[in-house]
């Protein structure tokens, strides 16, 4: 046994050692400088992972203002000047946005590769996603949503909603729970024919417990999404597994054909599916997860950091209140329990400024995204005073949270202020400043160039019905006016909108209308 033990721990030495002297990379002449880590495979992996804005912070400091990393196999070019962001979008002929991502999403939801020069497939989803979530089909999904949302405030918790009475709540729970379900009926509809089914009331009790198990199951699988992304099997992660594999049953194509009023988007993605693909049924359900986890993953996050802001702050709190009761007035909206809901369209949202910088500055707080290029060959990228010499594979990333908490473009960057994307006028702010020179790229959270999310404007307004629906018909507050801010969740840094590490009680009840 000793014997044993002996030689094995002889031969991980002498592995790490020869991976030491031969399978380091070396710097070459003209490449950034660089950070190989002591790790075998994960380089620096598990330094970055702790706390990727502090890690970034020092070698910037070290290295200066661009420099590569060594992290779970990739060499990723880290580039943190801000005013250097254009050179990453020019570069088209050698970087590739898409590479990284359609890898991604086939490891992470188990469908096929959606590339189509692998063969898969022939459908462009960059171009399905904008034509679905953007231009007209934006306003179709803004108003379904309008709907969902009091539906579910209103009538699917009505239970919980006595009047006069106060219930209390995880902030985070709340939100996760009301975006998801109203999310996820403005997608994928609701069951067919329901609205006119005698057993109504049965039936949508069947329907909100099949779609809070559908959460669940997105909860479970959500968790490990970052090992995922790292590269970590999904049969490693048994429950994670198996719930990845029930949220595909639920969109089978079969399953979908039963709802009615499903989105342009979730149609026409079937349409795709079924005349551009070689998929199998259960490959095309997992397209719709990765469609499903995309619309809620950042969307339920940033709405609880909203929130909980506009909680922590009264005068934020009235400001936006105003905003949204002078909107309502001038759109001759009356608010009563009566069954007769709230009806906004996407140019009465886009009219409300203050909100918008609200949402800005609790995205800009709990953002942490990454933007990434994958070298098409070796190739010398210019930036704005040198350049620097790319291999053919490596990553080229942003890390914009970097931008977001720098001081020198936002005063006292940590603190919350409501009308910080606000100017003089009352209007949007786009006038920001590094060294005295005004910067392009100043707020990221949903990247930037070619691959920046579609579906961003559906997500700032979805955040803000679901904030005009909570001021009109209920009052709220936190239990503990004094609890402190949660911390961010920094296992998922990288992926977007970062969770809190804990929730936080508040209550709500029904006004007297």
């Amino acid at each position: 046994m000793f014997l044993a033990s002996w030689i094995w721990g002889t031969a991980v030495i002498l592995c790490c050692v020869s991976w030491f002297l031969l399978g380091r990379r070396r710097r070459r002449h003209g490449e950034p400088p660089l950070e190989n880590g002591f790790l075998p495979y994960l380089g620096c992996a598990l330094k970055f992972g702790a706390n990727p804005l502090e890690f970034l912070k020092e070698k910037k400091k070290k290295h200066g203002h661009i420099f590569t990393c060594h992290v779970a196999g990739k060499y990723i070019h880290f580039l943190t000047d801000p005013f250097s962001y254009h050179a990453l979008m020019r570069q088209g002929k050698h970087l590739d946005w898409k590479k990284f991502h359609f890898a991604t999403s086939a490891k992470a939801f188990g469908h096929g590769s959606i590339d189509p020069a692998e063969g898969n497939t022939t459908e462009n989803f960059h171009q399905t996603f904008i034509r679905t979530l953007q231009g007209n089909a934006l306003d179709a999904l803004i108003e379904a949503m309008m709907e969902n949302l009091q539906y579910v405030m209103l009538q699917s918790r009505a239970p919980k909603l006595q009047s006069n009475t106060w219930v209390t709540e995880g902030l985070y729970t709340f939100c996760c729970q009301v975006m998801f379900e109203s999310g996820f009926l403005t997608l994928f509809g609701k069951e067919l024919n329901s609205n006119n089914d005698k057993n109504l009331s049965s039936k949508q009790e069947t329907e909100r417990a099949h779609i809070l198990n559908a959460l669940e199951n997105f909860k479970e699988f959500d968790k490990i999404f970052p090992a995922l992304v790292a590269g970590l099997p999904i049969h490693l992660f048994k429950s994670a597994h198996s719930a990845r594999e029930k949220l595909g049953e639920a969109l089978l194509h079969k399953n979908l054909l039963k709802r009615d009023n499903l989105s342009e988007l979730v149609t026409l993605r079937m349409f795709l599916n079924d005349t551009l693909s070689t998929f199998d049924d259960m490959e095309k359900a997992k397209t719709h997860v990765a469609v499903l986890w995309a619309s809620q993953a950042n969307t339920i996050p940033a709405t609880f950091w909203t929130l909980f802001y506009l909680l922590k702050s009264p005068e934020a709190m009235r400001a936006a209140t105003k905003e949204v009761q002078s909107v309502l007035e001038s759109a001759e909206e009356s608010i009563s329990l009566d069954g007769k809901h709230i009806s906004l369209n996407r140019k009465q949202l886009d009219n409300m400024p203050i909100l918008d910088s609200i949402i800005k500055e609790a995205m800009r707080l709990s953002s942490a995204s990454m933007t990434f290029r994958v070298a098409k060959e070796d190739f010398t990228l210019h930036l704005e005073n040198d350049f620097y010499n790319i291999r053919k594979d490596d990553i080229v990333a942003l890390y914009p949270q970097l931008l977001h908490f720098d001081p020198e473009i936002y005063a006292d960057p940590l603190t919350f202020k409501y009308d910080r994307f606000l100017n003089e006028k009352g209007e949007e702010k786009t006038d920001f400043y590094r060294n005295g020179r005004k910067l392009k790229h100043y707020y990221m959270p949903f990247g930037t160039g070619i691959a920046k999310c579609p579906g961003r404007l559906f997500a700032v307004h979805e955040i803000k019905q679901f904030l005009a629906l909570i001021f009109s018909y209920f009052e709220i507050e936190l239990v503990d006016s004094n609890v402190k801010c949660p911390s961010l969740d920094q296992s998922r840094a990288g992926l977007g909108i970062l969770q809190p590490s804990n929730d936080i009680d508040f209550r709500y009840r029904l006004k007297c209308l």
